[in-house]
């Protein structure tokens, strides 16, 4: 089994930072990316960032030059940071692994707040 904790989330101000954390443990056997999804209050969960286990890169267009994702590969650890945070971030953001046999485990989700 596999166990997907993320962390880092609170309420901040527009213009301001965080930086989400996410871990994988348990059976970890060919992990091949790690990804940010977000869901908002009334749409659908949303890919934000993904990486691969080669270091692979891709983003939202909404969050391009403004979160960057990268990986701690020896603690199966991804991590977002945002800065420039707006009230569009708003939102619960979720991390997935993805292993090589198909299967994907998820986080519990970490509620991220932009407001004034």
């Amino acid at each position: 089994q596999v166990q997907v904790v993320e962390s880092g989330g609170g309420l901040v101000q527009p213009g301001e930072s965080l930086r989400l954390s996410c871990a994988a443990s348990g059976s970890i056997y060919r992990l091949l990316a790690m990804d940010w999804y977000r869901q908002a209050p009334g749409k659908q969960r949303e890919l934000v960032a993904a990486v691969t286990i080669g270091g692979s890169a891709n983003y939202a267009d909404s969050v391009k030059g403004r979160f960057t994702i990268s990986t701690d590969n020896a603690k199966n650890t991804v991590y977002l940071q945002m800065n420039g945070l707006k009230s569009e971030d708003t939102a619960v953001y979720y991390c997935n692994a993805a292993f090589g046999n198909g299967r994907n485990y998820w986080g519990q989700g970490t509620q991220v707040t932009v407001s004034s």
